[in-house]
């Protein structure tokens, strides 16, 4: 690829990617605060007999935005937050493969004396056996205990790490970590959080009863969601600083502290 074409890819590629995340985890975190600002008004509302509420103040205009499991009119119109998390997604896999698949920062011969359809293969390979883990565990009967599958998913992190960090270039490892991170959370809008709440609606279309149960699903993944953005984003911000994070013999501790501290962020940025 000619070198203006490759560099026009490249920053167009970042900003189509930087502006989807920014729609996308707006809206997250948006949506994370309000539902954290429903439930402190949940005992005030069933003492007044009406639905929990919330005022905002934006752009000089005021609104109220109340809180309905089953409503008794159901909107003709939703707008649903989807496509942002799928062209980040898309976007950052195409960064991936020009960057890293074809773009020479995927090995480092001083970490392993791999060739390129291997690395390619242990670099994909992890996107999509990490998804498949991270299903299955919290689908399982460990799943109900949050704290105990947490705890599995941050060792599981570290052991990749470990893995990565001695088969692909420091650099390469650190964004693969990030882009697992990034199928989860693409993956958790489209096949677990969007499907959860069709049914919901589709449900009340029918005269029926919402199955809070979905909900309480779709809830949790958008937590582990907001959990994953704040160590994504420092993992992404860590490629620029080679000295402190993946340049080190030791970086695969590094991440798994980036990792640790991010989630440990995010557990205050997910209070109300």
């Amino acid at each position: 690829m000619p070198p203006a074409v490759s560099e026009w890819s490249n920053l167009i590629l970042r900003w189509i990617h930087v502006l989807a995340g920014i729609f996308w985890i707006g809206q997250t975190y948006y949506f994370t605060k309000l539902e954290g600002r429903m439930q402190l008004d949940e005992e005030d509302a069933r003492a007044a007999g009406r639905t929990p509420q919330v005022w905002m103040v934006h752009s000089g205009s005021f609104s109220l935005v109340d809180k309905q499991i089953s409503p008794k009119q159901l909107p003709t119109k939703l707008y649903w937050f989807r496509w942002e998390a799928w062209i980040t997604w898309i976007s950052g896999f195409l960064l991936l493969g020009l960057l890293y698949y074809s773009g020479g920062l995927l090995l480092d011969d001083g970490v392993s004396n791999i060739g390129m359809g291997a690395g390619v293969a242990i670099g994909i390979g992890s996107l999509f056996v990490g998804f498949t883990v991270y299903e299955l565990l919290w689908n399982s009967p460990l799943g109900r205990s949050p704290l105990l599958a947490g705890t599995i998913c941050y060792l599981l992190v570290d052991s990749l790490a470990y893995g990565l960090t001695h088969f692909l270039s420091g650099r390469a490892a650190y964004i693969h970590i990030g882009a697992l991170f990034g199928t989860i959370m693409t993956a958790n809008v489209w096949m677990r959080i969007l499907p959860a709440t069709r049914k919901m609606l589709n449900a009340l279309r029918e005269g029926k009863p919402a199955d809070l149960e979905l909900a309480e699903r779709a809830k949790a993944r958008t937590r582990h969601n907001t959990y994953m953005t704040v160590p994504l984003i420092f993992l992404m911000i860590s490629n620029h600083f080679p000295t402190a994070t993946y340049g080190q013999s030791y970086n695969w501790l590094i991440l798994s502290a980036l990792v640790l501290g991010g989630g440990i962020a995010a557990k205050f940025i997910y209070k109300p």
